[in-house]
Order: C-alpha cells, then structure tokens, then sequence
C-alpha cells in the first residue's frame, strides 16, 4: 500500500492534465470555427408577368418644312436663332420691301382709274343724249301727223291748196326716218353703254386683282414659320438675295410634338400580332422606347401605321410610332430601342438576372434549404424581363435562391440567409 501511494498520486495527476488539456483543444476549436456566411436570398413566388420584344429603332421627322422665298429680294433681317424652337406664324427673314409697296401704290391708282370710268359708264350721259334726240324727233313726227290730218279735210274743200299737203305729208315722213333711225341710235347706244359697263366692271376687277397680288408680295417680303417646331441652319445670310426659283431652301424646320419612331418587325411576327384576338393587339399596345443611355423614355408611344409592303430583300416590315416630345428632348436621327408588350406568362417564377450562373450554356442557382444548407440546381431559363429571369425548369414555388454572395457559397455550406436588398438607382 505504501509503495502504489505515490504512483496513484501521479496517475492522478497526468489524468487531470490530460483533462485539462482535451477541455482547452475543445475551447479553442470552438472559438475559431467561423460564423455561418451572410447571403441574401429571394423567395421564388408564382406571379403574372408580360413580356417583351424589344426591336432597334431610330427617330424621324415627319412633314418636315424647306422655308423658300416666295417672292425674290435681299435679305435685310434674319429673326431666328439657329437650333432654337419656332411657332407657326413667327418672323423668320425680312426681304426689302420697297419695290413691292411702290407695285401696292400703282396698283392702287390703277384701281381709282378704273372706279372713274365705271362711274362714268354707269352715269349713262350718251344714252341720255340719244334718248333726248329721239324724243325731240318724235315731238316733230307728231307735228307732221297733226299738219297733214288738219289739211287733208282742207284739201278735200278746197280750203287749202294740194301742194301744202303734199309738203307735209312729206314731212311726215322724213319725220318718221328720222324717229326710227333715233330709235336705232338709242338701242345702239344702250347696248354700247351695257358694254362699257361691263368692261369698266371687269377692268375694275382686274386692277383689284393686280392691287391684291401686290399686297400679298408686301406680305411674303416678310418670311414666317408656317409650322411649330426646331429651325436649322440659315443656308442664305443677311444681304444674299432670295429667288422663289431657287432649288436651295433657306432654311428646314422639323416638328418635334410628336416624334416619330421606325422599326421593323419580320413578316412572322407581324402577323402574330395581327392575329391576336385581344380587343388591344399587341400593335395597339402602349410602346417604350429605350434610349442610347439605356434610359427609358418617360412617354409611352402608339404604332400609328405600317409601311405598304414587306422588304423582300430582309423579309421584315416596317412601323411608325410617335411618342409625345412636349420638352423637344428627342431629335430626328436618334437610335433606341423600342420595347413592345409580346406576351403574358401566368404562374411565371422569376429570379432575378444575378443569381444565374452560366458555364459554357448550362445554367444553375444555388438555393438555401430549410436548414440553411446551400444546393447547386441546374435551372432552364426563358426570357428576360427587365432586371428578372423566368425559369422554365429547376426550381419550384417557395424556393430561395440566393442573389447576393455567390462568390462565398459552396454547395453543402450552412448559411445565414437575409431577405434580398435591390440596389438602390
């Protein structure tokens, strides 16, 4: 007994040692085993979703406007800032004026002369002149008659002689030429005086005519902007002459409110769109139109209409849209791309575009179980919508995919999912 005392005491000892140290391992691996990985994670929800096409495009300028003189003269004002907005009526170019006013004053006095004439026409004096002749020619046929009716009884009594008879009998009849041929110049005159009257009448119009055409130069000397819209570069300057002949404009304008937009659909998809029974064909559906910057245009746009026939050299036809420009941001000549409602996928799960890892065209996510372990699933994916992804095969509703901390997941790892954040625009 007193020789196993000391040995006893030693195995005691190193067995509490032993425990000691097993318990501080223990304590020290626990203290550097990490904290499972923070990702962020989207639960996989069945939702209606539309869907586009999208088609390259490019603005254009409808009825564009080539500003020419309309009348020849120098340039003796230029009222327009190249690059500015015009509205319908502004003054664009003022010609010398001069040569057309002293036209407006000839033309004026010409149409005095003739209101003179008219007047005088109408005034009648030369068939007044006739009319007068022939009543004094008639007073004296009617003296004749009464001569020869007071001597024929005379004669018959032989209270006058036969030759007065005869002298009046005879002028009674040198009165009667002379009535009928007064009558003649009476209706001669009448006619010649309607003559005048219509002549004078129609010079009257002629001259008014001429003075208008000439206050109408006086007005196209002054050049203005028959539509709303942007001016562009002045091609004649101040000084240069102007010739309504000219094959150069002065300048265009291009109307901004609304601006046109072309695209081309191919002949299949065309007729799609036509063939939807929807009361809103897709070709009726609102447009978006994406900038170069990638932005979106804050106006949606319409398809007004279709171009006659399909290219047959591309196989695709083109349409023309117009989108409300109220602030003239968008310019003829501009590329986007015009995004158009295709179709609506019902039950449709999306994840977004960030969380799809592509290898060599096979697709997969890596989603969260319900004890936080990571799985790698191969996924089929559709089209894309916006900033979204719709899966076709590979995962089911209620799954959680991770988006944010892929590079720090492996299969089998236990994480610590946190709902997804969107990165704020």
């Amino acid at each position: 007994m007193g020789v196993f005392s000391p040995l006893l005491r030693s195995g005691a000892v190193i067995s509490l040692s032993i425990s000691l140290i097993s318990c501080a391992s223990k304590t020290t691996t626990a203290a550097n085993s990490p904290a499972p990985a923070a990702v962020q994670v989207v639960e996989v929800l069945p939702q209606n979703v539309p869907t586009y096409s999208e088609y390259a495009a490019q603005t254009f300028a409808r009825d564009t406007v080539e500003i020419r003189g309309r009348v020849d003269g120098y340039i003796e004002k230029r009222l327009f800032q190249v690059g500015a907005d015009v509205r319908a009526g502004q003054e664009l170019y003022i010609l010398d004026v001069r040569p057309y006013k002293a036209e407006v004053d000839k033309a004026a006095g010409q149409v005095a002369h003739s209101v003179a004439n008219l007047d005088f026409a109408k005034r009648q004096v030369a068939l007044a002149q006739a009319q007068a002749d022939l009543a004094q020619a008639e007073a004296n046929l009617l003296k004749a008659r009464q001569d020869v009716d007071r001597l024929a009884p005379l004669v018959k009594e032989d209270a006058a002689s036969k030759q007065d008879l005869d002298n009046a009998t005879a002028s009674l009849q040198a009165n009667q030429a002379i009535v009928d041929a007064k009558k003649a110049n009476v209706e001669q005159t009448r006619l010649s005086t309607a003559a005048q009257v219509a002549t004078g009448q129609a010079q009257l119009d002629s001259d008014r005519a001429a003075e208008r055409t000439a206050q109408l130069n006086v007005e196209y000397a002054t050049i203005r902007s028959p539509i709303d819209g942007r001016i562009g570069d002045s091609l004649v300057q101040v000084g240069g002459l102007v010739s309504r002949t000219s094959p150069q404009p002065l300048t265009t304008i291009v109307p901004l409110d609304p601006i046109w937009v072309r695209f081309k659909v191919s002949e299949s998809e065309y007729l799609n769109f036509e063939r939807r029974d929807s009361p809103d064909r897709t070709l009726q559906a609102p447009l978006e139109l994406v900038l170069a910057d990638g932005n979106t245009y804050p106006f949606k746009g319409r398809t007004v209409n279709a171009v006659n026939q399909v290219d047959s050299k591309t196989g695709t036809l083109e349409l023309q849209a117009t989108f409300p420009n109220p602030r003239h941001t968008l310019l003829p000549g501009q590329f986007g791309r015009i995004r158009l409602a295709s179709a609506e996928h019902r039950d449709a799960l999306l994840v977004p575009q960030r969380a799809v890892q592509d290898l060599q065209g096979s697709q997969s996510v890596f989603t969260v179980e319900a004890d936080n372990k990571v799985v790698a699933r191969a996924v089929v994916m559709g089209e894309r919508v916006g900033e979204m992804w719709i899966v076709q095969q590979g995962l089911k509703p209620g799954d959680r995919v991770v988006v944010e901390g892929l590079q720090k997941v492996r299969p089998g790892m236990v994480v610590n999912p946190q709902p997804y954040q969107p990165a704020k625009q």
